[in-house]
């Protein structure tokens, strides 16, 4: 078992289960998977971005990134249906906490001015998300070896049933909010 999965086990499970009152340990909120999405609009015009990006992706999450293409076309883009327009990765079990491991205590204090992340990204169901503006706070990212700095979008799903319950998860493992 992971360092981290191991953590939530024996000291997140029993702080969540006083703090909201749990009868029973399948009650306590866990993480369920972690979503990373890079959507890139800049695609159109140039289709070979989709490869690189999809090589970094793969890179940051350890697993592989599955191109995605675009559903409808949008003349006002010059978009056409099927055409590859971003990437994807959902990570369940070990990966996921790896995942989160390395997010919390690796890439969040690379960030310049970093203060935390806001606690308004949740939801209404206890899911949280945030964006990266620059993938380059990942340490398995080569500075000399990107082409352009691109953004991406990380997507915690819990099963917790509220903000609060959510908030409180997540906080017990490590995830620095700000004030």
């Amino acid at each position: 078992m992971g360092a981290l999965k191991e953590f939530y086990v024996n000291d997140c499970v029993p702080k969540l289960t006083e703090e909201f009152g749990y009868t029973n340990v399948m009650q306590v909120p866990k993480l369920e998977k972690i979503v990373l999405n890079m959507g890139l609009g800049e695609a159109v015009q140039n289709p070979k971005i989709v490869e690189g990006a999809a090589q970094e992706l793969t890179l940051i999450a350890g697993q592989k990134a599955v191109v995605t293409n675009a559903k409808k076309s949008i003349a006002g883009f010059k978009l056409r249906a099927g055409m590859p327009i971003g990437c994807r990765v959902t990570l369940r079990g070990d990966k996921m906490y790896d995942f989160f491991s390395k997010l919390v205590n690796i890439a969040l204090p690379r960030v310049r001015d970093f203060r935390g992340v806001s606690p308004k990204g949740f939801d209404g169901r206890g899911n949280y998300s945030l964006g990266i503006k620059e993938q380059i706070i990942f340490p398995e990212i080569d500075y000399d070896k990107i082409d352009k700095i691109k953004g991406l979008n990380i997507s915690i799903v819990t099963s917790a049933p509220t903000n609060e319950e959510g908030l409180e998860l997540l906080r017990l493992m490590g995830m620095p909010f700000r004030k």
